[in-house]
């Protein structure tokens, strides 16, 4: 049997900066994936948004460090991810969505957040040729960007492996044997392991994961399609999110990668619940009708491809991050809600330092998004 100090399941947005951050401060890591390699699971599919713009204190402070992290990686490691300091943009055309921004100001101010509102004319700046017919103004937060997900998920692999980490690729968890509130064997395919910290990094596959040791994970995966055009010269740079719902789906954004293509997603309603990462014919023409709408300038762009990946979900739109309560030697981080790539960073820094270091300044992060919630409230920017 192979015995580390950490073994993590899931060499995602979450387990690989994870991996890093624990190997740099001296452990022995050991990371389990299905795949082939790293970022092959929902990963692959994220389109690269980075923002701490979000409604709740834990979500904001992980952000922020993810931030960091993603803006020093060229200066600090030298290795470039293709970041862009864009901002992220929400333009509002009514008045309840702007006294609701407006209150939640307020709540990101108070944590720190550079962001404000902008009237229309600075909106029109930021994107030219937006609609302006209602157009009220918008909330910006400049320091927000993108980054390639690829790109992000292979500068950690480098870094964590240089670091000592070792990846398993090919290996699938099987089972888990449980004696006296600890998992003391985890069967892959190909080996058996143990570890003084087993870590759930496992995505769309965390429900499963939770039952080989008998605890059951409220994170249930839907799906929603992105896309990108050709490329062409650069016209805007934030990140533009329209929360404006309408009869088929709920919030879509778009913006414009370092290479000149714009990526666009789209949150579907009614959800597409469950495992299916096939496209669909309904994606585009609804995705579509509503960029346009909102940015005709966008009408003559071709579009490459499209792709469709999953959401990890919680009831209320929040990770789970915590120890469980029913077997000693297990750590959640789970149900990401489709944020994974922008909390990954930031989260496996806090991480390190909890289990390592013995932080105490973390623990409203998992105060907030322990397992044991009620799971009531809602997540406003989700």
């Amino acid at each position: 049997m192979k015995t580390y100090d950490f073994l993590i399941i899931g060499a995602g947005s979450i387990g690989t900066p994870l991996a890093y951050h624990l190997a740099k401060k001296g452990k022995s890591v050991c990371v389990l994936e299905k795949h082939a390699s790293t970022g092959r699971g929902q990963n692959r599919a994220a389109i690269g948004g980075i923002r701490a713009t979000h409604s709740d204190p834990a979500k904001i402070k992980i952000c922020t460090m993810s931030l960091e992290e993603i803006r020093n990686m060229h200066s600090d490691h030298g290795i470039d991810i293709d970041w862009i300091e864009g901002g992220y943009l929400f333009p509002v055309y009514d008045t309840q969505r702007e006294r609701n921004l407006k209150d939640l100001l307020k709540v990101q101010k108070k944590f720190g957040l550079n962001i404000d509102w902008i009237d229309a004319d600075a909106l029109k700046a930021l994107v030219p040729g937006i609609t302006e017919s209602g157009l009220r103004g918008g909330t910006f937060s400049p320091n927000d960007g993108s980054a390639s997900p690829l790109k992000t998920t292979g500068a950690y692999f480098k870094l964590a492996t240089k670091a000592g980490a070792e990846f398993r690729f090919y290996e699938n968890v099987l089972s888990m044997e449980v004696k006296d509130k600890k998992v003391v064997s985890v069967k892959t395919n190909k080996e058996t392991y143990s570890a003084g910290l087993i870590i759930n990094a496992a995505g769309g596959d965390a429900k499963e994961i939770g039952k080989m040791y008998g605890v059951d994970l409220p994170v249930y995966p839907d799906s929603h399609e992105a896309g990108i055009t050709e490329p062409v010269k650069p016209f805007f740079k934030p990140m533009v999110v329209d929360i404006r719902p309408d009869s088929h789906s709920h919030n879509y954004y778009f913006y414009q990668n370092i290479e000149g293509q714009v990526v666009f997603c789209i949150t579907p309603y009614p959800k597409a619940a469950g495992k299916d990462t096939d496209n669909t014919s309904e994606f585009l023409p609804l995705m579509i009708k509503r960029m346009l709408e909102l940015y005709p300038r966008l009408r003559n762009l071709r579009v490459r491809r499209t792709w469709r990946g999953l959401y990890p979900m919680t009831p209320d739109g929040f990770p789970i991050v915590g120890m469980a309560h029913e077997i000693e030697n297990v750590f959640h981080a789970v149900g990401m809600c489709g944020q994974g790539f922008m909390l990954g960073p930031g989260l496996g820094r806090i991480l390190s330092e909890i289990f390592i270091d013995n932080s105490t300044e973390y623990n409203f992060i998992l105060d907030q998004l322990t397992l044991y919630r009620d799971f009531s409230g809602e997540e406003m920017l989700k």
